[in-house]
């Protein structure tokens, strides 16, 4: 398994038989494969998580075999009109072409966050379900607001820690937004507190990729994948390593 960062919330990871996008924003795709199937998911209807653009993109690189994953908030408009197109909503299971399966939790913001299951690996993308508790010194800091956040939050995480039963994510696609202050971890360490996973892959971290460096000072001892610096970079992820391959 291959993954590469696409900028912001985007990512693109190569199997053995097929490409999944996650949240295209912005970015280059590196070459592809034009006889893999690829499958774009976006998990909400925020212009920085869903580019229609993607569709060009891949037909620029001569795919033809194309599924889009589109969260159910994002208006007929702006869906695809000439591909397959399923409609994400949240706590449901999909069988998807290609032996992939899907299950979605429901965002503490818009839309849903995306676990999938393919080729014996799990994959988590997180899309904007965070714990978005601001610190008191922001101006957009509420008491009240916080504790209903973290709670939500923290309900969605118990959930996933249920479906898996136990079981590691491989890869983990996680918020890591400095704009909430003292705050930005709360929502990460929740989720390591609960989740098994082999390394996590930070993202929403706007134009401060240094939270990644801050963060790992703060917790040298988490999973964090810091392979993201500079961005884009793409690491060969395998069950017990991650490295970069030689280019």
């Amino acid at each position: 398994m291959f993954i590469t960062y696409l900028g912001h919330s985007g990512f693109l990871i190569e199997f053995h038989r097929c490409y999944c996008i996650f949240d295209y924003y912005t970015g280059e795709l590196p070459p592809l494969n034009a006889e893999k199937p690829v499958f774009v998911f976006v998990s909400h209807a925020h212009a920085d998580h869903y580019n229609p653009e993607i569709f060009n993109l891949l037909r620029g690189q001569g795919m033809t075999d194309i599924t889009a994953v589109l969260s159910k908030d994002i208006p007929q408009r702006r869906r695809p009109g000439d591909v397959p197109v399923y409609i994400a909503t949240f706590h449901e299971n999909y069988e998807l072409p290609c032996d992939i399966f899907l299950q979605t939790l429901h965002s503490t913001d818009r839309g849903v966050a995306y676990l999938l299951k393919h080729d014996g690996f799990v994959i988590y993308h997180a899309g904007d379900l965070n714990d978005w508790s601001f610190d008191p010194a922001s101006p957009q800091y509420e008491e009240r607001h916080n504790r209903q956040m973290a709670g939500s939050y923290r309900h969605e995480i118990d959930l996933l820690s249920g479906w898996l039963g136990g079981a590691s994510v491989d890869a983990a696609f996680l918020p890591l937004d400095p704009r909430l202050g003292t705050n930005y971890t709360n929502g990460l360490l929740y989720f390591l507190k609960k989740i098994s996973v082999k390394k996590v892959y930070p993202m929403h971290y706007w134009d401060r990729p240094d939270i990644i460096s801050q963060f790992l000072e703060e917790y040298p001892d988490t999973p964090l994948s810091a392979a993201l610096l500079p961005p884009p970079r793409t690491t060969a992820h395998c069950a017990d390593s991650l490295q970069v391959p030689p280019r």
